[in-house]
């Protein structure tokens, strides 16, 4: 692969963040994990000049499962539009892509459990050959809060993350040690607490040494503090204000490090106030994961005609979907995600001022919010921890693969 001859090199951020953990590196910034629904190249060009104008290595590309679908974004195709950026740009070191709630259905888990888990487990090996060295394993979604104990509570999810785990442990190639992460709480809910995590991390620990005695455990642990998915859409449209919970963030981080993992990590953060984001690296928050503002910025910047077309789309096939209380701009603001897949080529095919327009503010956005996110001069943190091993990819791995074709309308961003 050209990427890994100029040296832009698909990487495990594991090391890095066991050694955060452990605090033996500076700890004063919060990693962010970026979702790129839409002209990824370009918006990858736009992050990889913010983090060189701040010689900053500590960023993560990441797209989830459910994203691949509407998206129409498999693996090799997400990968090969980072590295292609990442030589675009003139950046060489390690890139960082992950496999974000890479999530069971909990309604086809429980109508057809080993199908299920078959999907993840094919997703899994499909990221790994693309060079995924970074994956989010989420069963949170059975999480049973009908159970008497928080043990109880979280087992379902404690085995299928551990089994899971076990299986990307089988998977992952010679030398590298895949970062994972896993759930405690589905984003939106109540807010975790230093049981629940406990619970978690305990029952994952034992079941993982059942499976695979002495594999190597969770980089980090995702948990909820008060935000929601693409923010909380109000009749008109706009998002609400949402409250987070610091002092949970911080708390949790805590004992997610105490248990020997790099820390605690925050969903659904990207329609928050541009002034909340540098209060993540004072909590202590490992990582960051943001996504809906950057569509909401593409929007945007759409021709006026493009746009009419994708929202009258969406009324003709979604418009079932819409709630009765549920305003047209709530509506729209909600399914438009869904288009992402269906107008790529149209996305393409704008105007190149336009998409130059986008970039360009997709750029001014990756740049405050690397500042306030503090990644200033991590490329120093980075090189300290983190040793990229060149894995070449099989021609195969990039020949046939097309768009995920499966249900991912119940699953998480």
């Amino acid at each position: 692969m050209l990427a890994l001859e100029y040296g832009a090199i698909p990487t495990s951020i594991h090391d890095h963040y066991m050694a955060h953990g452990q605090r033996s590196i500076r700890n004063d910034f919060t990693v962010p994990a970026m979702n790129l629904r839409a002209l990824t190249f370009q918006a990858a060009r736009a992050i990889f000049r913010a983090a060189k104008r701040i010689d900053a290595k500590a960023f993560i590309f990441e797209i989830a499962r459910s994203e691949m679908g509407y998206t129409q974004q498999p693996p090799t195709e997400y990968a090969a539009s980072i590295l292609g950026a990442a030589i675009a740009e003139g950046y060489r070191g390690p890139v960082f892509i992950q496999g974000d709630h890479f999530q069971v259905s909990a309604s086809r888990y429980h109508k057809d459990g080993k199908t299920e888990i078959d999907a993840i487990q094919a997703l899994i090996v499909e990221s790994l050959n693309a060079g995924f060295y970074n994956i989010d394993i989420d069963s949170s979604t059975l999480v049973d809060l009908s159970k008497d104990s928080i043990p109880e509570q979280q087992k379902l999810n404690c085995d299928l993350s551990a089994e899971l785990a076990a299986f990307v442990r089988s998977e992952e190639p010679e030398g590298i040690t895949v970062s994972l992460g896993g759930e405690i709480g589905e984003v939106g809910g109540h807010n975790s607490t230093e049981e629940e995590l406990s619970a978690y991390i305990e029952g994952f620990n034992s079941r993982l040494q059942e499976l695979l005695p002495g594999a190597i455990g969770l980089s980090k642990i995702s948990i909820q503090t008060g935000t929601s998915h693409g923010g909380v859409v109000l009749p008109d449209g706009t998002v609400a204000s949402v409250k987070v919970d610091f002092d949970c963030m911080r708390d949790l981080s805590d004992v997610a490090k105490q248990y020997g993992a790099g820390g605690a990590v925050q969903h659904g953060a990207s329609t928050l106030p541009d002034e909340v984001f540098s209060k993540f690296p004072e909590a202590d928050a490992l990582e960051i994961h943001l996504a809906t503002n950057f569509q909401n910025i593409l929007f945007d910047y759409l021709p006026d005609l493009l746009r009419k077309d994708i929202y009258d789309y969406l009324r003709e096939n979604f418009g079932g979907d819409r709630k009765e209380d549920e305003s047209e701009e709530q509506f729209l603001y909600k399914a438009r995600k869904r288009a992402m897949g269906v107008f790529k080529e149209a996305f393409w095919n704008m105007d190149p001022e336009v998409i130059q327009s986008i970039e360009l503010a997709w750029e001014a956005q990756f740049t405050k919010l690397f500042h306030s996110l503090n990644i200033m001069g991590t490329r120093l943190e980075i090189e300290e921890t983190v040793h990229p091993i060149v894995i070449k990819p099989a021609l195969s791995s990039y020949i046939g693969t097309g768009d995920r074709d499966e249900d991912v309308s119940d699953l998480a961003d």
